[in-house]
């Protein structure tokens, strides 16, 4: 049993620790129009410049004349677009995505200063790329199904708190089989209700 236990343990951390290094390989991002070259500029607003109308009003309909940039290489192009008279940094929520920021927690009310880049099908004024403030909401990777799982099955030796990265509590737990019982049965309520949640601050998937 106690050998079942530490390979469950060992492969619930190591899940993790995987996960965490993938978001922080993942996370970066570049705004280079190196790629130009390799893709139909027509598909990629990035490989464009286009044209505003000098007096056009906030999120006003325009047609732009949009040209490809010299990094298209021998695929220029001439092509016409409607799109909404706006900077990039005012374009909808649905149109750009944020770097996920991880050294903050996701129960501050602060809002966290990050990098957001535009779609490719979005056509706008000014940089693609901008900073913006938004809540913290990141994931490190931790499953609350699974931590419910641990918790009901194995919650006696501290599984469910090794998970979450409650270490200190854990080792609590796993000497005290649970608490004779009872402590499992209240870390069940609480990661059912959410109130215990991934020791870095980060967010169940």
């Amino acid at each position: 049993m106690c050998k079942v236990f530490c390979t469950l343990l060992f492969l619930c951390v190591l899940e993790v620790s995987s996960n965490r290094l993938s978001s922080v390989v993942n996370g970066g991002r570049t705004n280079s129009r190196a790629h130009c070259a390799r893709i139909d500029c027509q598909l990629d607003a990035a490989c464009l410049s286009c044209k505003f109308p000098s007096d056009c009003q906030l999120d006003e309909p325009v047609q732009v004349n949009c040209t490809s940039v010299k990094e298209c290489g021998s695929n220029q192009i001439s092509t016409r677009r409607e799109t909404f008279c706006r900077y990039c940094w005012q374009s909808s929520p649905s149109d750009f995505d944020c770097l996920p920021q991880s050294n903050c927690s996701t129960t501050s009310s602060q809002l966290v200063l990050t990098e957001c880049t535009v779609h490719p099908n979005v056509i706008c004024k000014g940089r693609r790329t901008f900073n913006r403030r938004v809540r913290c909401n990141w994931s490190s990777g931790i499953s609350w199904a699974k931590a419910m799982f641990l918790s009901v099955t194995l919650g006696g030796f501290g599984a469910d708190r090794f998970y979450l990265g409650l270490w200190k509590s854990a080792i609590g737990k796993l000497f005290s089989f649970g608490g004779l019982g009872i402590w499992t049965i209240v870390d069940v309520v609480l990661i059912a209700t959410g109130y215990i949640r991934p020791a870095d601050g980060s967010l169940y998937i």
